[in-house]
């Protein structure tokens, strides 16, 4: 199963849970969240906007704007990094239709090189 997410920034977070929960009927398992891209990430944390937006800052931290050497090819070597360190999966425990995450717990598509038009894989193991 997969989604269309359409980004309209370079770097964005976008809460996701509410696809991934439409991906769940009564099933019980693993829901497993897949980002095919090499230039986007997700991650499962708090939906708060100074969060949100520490998480940002955090990444430009550790990976500030500079040259590196995939930027000879197209300039975004920054949007790569960020992407490995964010990670491009998550497993989300599903319990008779529902997702068992936490209270303040939301699933994040980032996007590191948008805008674009990504996919979001989901599977569920049973």
């Amino acid at each position: 199963m997969e989604v269309e997410i359409k980004t309209s920034k370079r770097i964005e977070l976008i809460d996701v849970t509410d696809k991934a929960q439409n991906m769940v009927n009564k099933d019980s398992g693993i829901l497993i969240a897949f980002v095919t891209h090499t230039t986007a990430g997700i991650y499962i944390n708090e939906n708060e906007s100074g969060l949100k937006e520490d998480v940002l800052n955090l990444l430009d931290q550790l990976v500030p704007p500079q040259s590196y050497h995939h930027n000879r090819i197209d300039n975004n070597a920054d949007s790569h990094l960020k992407a490995i360190l964010v990670g491009n999966s998550a497993v989300i425990p599903v319990e008779n239709g529902k997702l068992r995450l936490g209270t303040w717990q939301r699933l994040f598509f980032c996007e590191f090189d948008g805008p674009r038009r990504r996919k979001l894989h989901f599977r569920i193991m049973k």
